[in-house]
């Protein structure tokens, strides 16, 4: 199976996993004229962020929401240097809606920087020295992830991207490299305000996987900051499918290759490095295998290290520990996510594009109280006329689903919980609702591949954060790491992040 319009001299890559993480590493890659070939197990590309049609309906499969569209922003630097156009988004304003246990009126995250100062002000008054910290560090943080370090270093090429990227105006973040963000709320002696806490316990579980408590400071600055313009998140038009369709769109154009409905079983690995991949056609049955210069995975970290076959004994210290650390992860959580489709009067009047809502809260967001709600807009291509959907998503631990005695029952249960929930808000009755489905850790293990489901990448805490991270390298030469596992909790722009590192390491090492 060689390609007809492949050069003599010019350098083969595969692409496992057509997420946006891979998409976008093939698309780059293509374009600086590498022969690249995609292969991903599903039906359509995009992973966690392609959709799924029903009735009329189309939902998200899981990521609904984007950063990065802004000039300068990453997906718009990638789609620039690919020659194709952004999809059209609109802004979401406010970002979410956050609904407290028991409380009616949402804390509204807005865009405008004075409007969200004046909304947190009221929400929480006496807070605003932890918020203005927050926005000094992410200030720093943001401009210096715009001068593109690499981090973690793995090399002296990607030493010399960090230290090119450090400007006296980092420095600031230095001393809070390894605090949490509830090392600060101790420090400004905000401990006590367990609103505040709650409130960022539940912003910070969607982006990290863990609370307050637990998640780097550094890490949360960015992730609470993104909302506001001039940066902020959108709600793409028709689904968001079409931004993994645009970066088909690239690679096609630059000559690249993507094959769905292909599964890699596995990546065998000598003594010089990644070599052989071996590849199963779902559709024939057939099975081959090829020999690429360079291999990129779009695989979750857990995933990488089932794939990778090393010959019996050979494996070197550094790959020993990096299966020793990857084992050694604290778990990553998985979604429940329900989809509904309903008639526009089942949605409030001035409904949010995402909302969230905490219940019963004991101090840790665990199973099932809270929910992430998505809601479609009136003309985004996303349902019939007169139509809506609603796409809630929950916690969950991927243990319950695998040992479980009866799934469909389980399913059921939690199905029947987070419509009831729902109910609170939207108008859900058997006349409102006209379709629902519902997806569990195993279903995404199915339809995405992701080892036992697991969504979102790895917690950051302050041992796996940035520089202590996941690298796109691996210690395995000729192999590289992109997507969640690599820049976590930042959706479809983390994972462009982590393949325009790996791109750009590929391109310096001369292959």
């Amino acid at each position: 199976m060689s390609s007809h319009h492949q050069g003599k001299n010019q350098r083969r890559v595969i692409v496992i996993g057509a997420g946006i993480g891979g998409l976008t590493a093939g698309a780059l890659l293509a374009k600086r004229g590498y022969a690249v070939r995609v292969f991903d197990l599903a039906i359509v590309p995009g992973g966690c962020a392609s959709t799924f049609r029903r009735q009329g309906f189309t939902f998200d499969v899981g990521a609904t929401q984007v950063a990065g569209l802004e000039p300068g922003g990453i997906h718009h630097r990638i789609f620039s240097e690919l020659g194709i156009n952004l999809p059209e988004a609109t802004d979401c304003d406010p970002a979410c809606a956050v609904f407290l246990p028991g409380e009616t009126t949402p804390i509204n995250i807005w865009r405008d920087p004075e409007q969200w100062q004046l909304e947190r002000q009221r929400q929480f008054p006496g807070s605003e020295t932890f918020w203005q910290l927050m926005a000094t560090l992410f200030r720093a943080s943001w401009q210096f992830q715009g001068r593109d370090p690499v981090l973690p270093p793995r090399n002296l090429w990607d030493v010399w991207q960090l230290i090119k990227a450090l400007r006296p105006d980092t420095m600031v973040t230095v001393p809070f490299t390894l605090m949490t963000v509830g090392d600060a709320l101790g420090w400004l002696g905000l401990q006590r305000d367990k609103r505040l806490k709650t409130f960022l316990d539940l912003q910070l579980k969607l982006y990290s996987q863990v609370n307050a408590q637990e998640t780097a400071l550094l890490y949360a600055a960015t992730a609470l900051g993104v909302s506001q313009s001039p940066q902020g998140l959108s709600h793409l038009k028709g689904s968001m499918q079409v931004l993994s369709d645009r970066l088909v769109e690239g690679l096609e154009k630059h000559g690249g290759e993507l094959f769905m409905r292909h599964t890699v079983k596995q990546i065998q690995v000598t003594e010089t490095g990644a070599s052989t991949v071996t590849i199963l056609n779902q559709k024939t049955g057939e099975i081959w295998t090829e020999q690429p210069d360079l291999i990129v995975a779009n695989v979750p970290v857990q995933n990488l290290v089932n794939l990778v076959e090393l010959p019996k004994g050979s494996e070197n210290l550094f790959q020993q520990l990096y299966r020793r650390r990857v084992e050694n992860l604290p778990p990553a959580s998985g979604a429940f996510v329900v989809y509904l489709g309903v008639k526009q009067e089942a949605i409030p009047e001035n409904c949010p594009p995402h909302l969230q809502f905490l219940y019963d809260y004991k101090g840790e967001i665990g199973e099932n109280n809270s929910l992430f709600v998505s809601v479609s807009r009136v003309g985004d291509g996303r349902s019939p006329e007169g139509m809506a959907t609603i796409t809630a998503s929950s916690f969950t631990d991927t243990q319950i689903w695998t040992n479980c005695e009866d799934y469909s029952q389980l399913k059921q249960q939690y199905e029947t919980e987070a419509i009831a929930r729902l109910g609170g808000y939207f108008t859900l009755n058997p006349e409102t609702i006209v379709y629902q489905e519902s997806a569990t850790p195993r279903t995404f293990a199915r339809f995405t591949g992701r080892d036992r489901g697991i969504v979102g990448g790895v917690g950051q805490r302050v041992a796996t954060f940035g520089p202590f991270g996941l690298a796109t390298r691996t210690p395995i030469p000729h192999l590289w790491l992109v997507g969640d596992s690599t820049h976590p909790g930042e959706g479809t722009a983390g994972v462009s992040y982590s393949a325009l590192t790996a791109v750009r390491q590929i391109e310096a090492e001369g292959y």
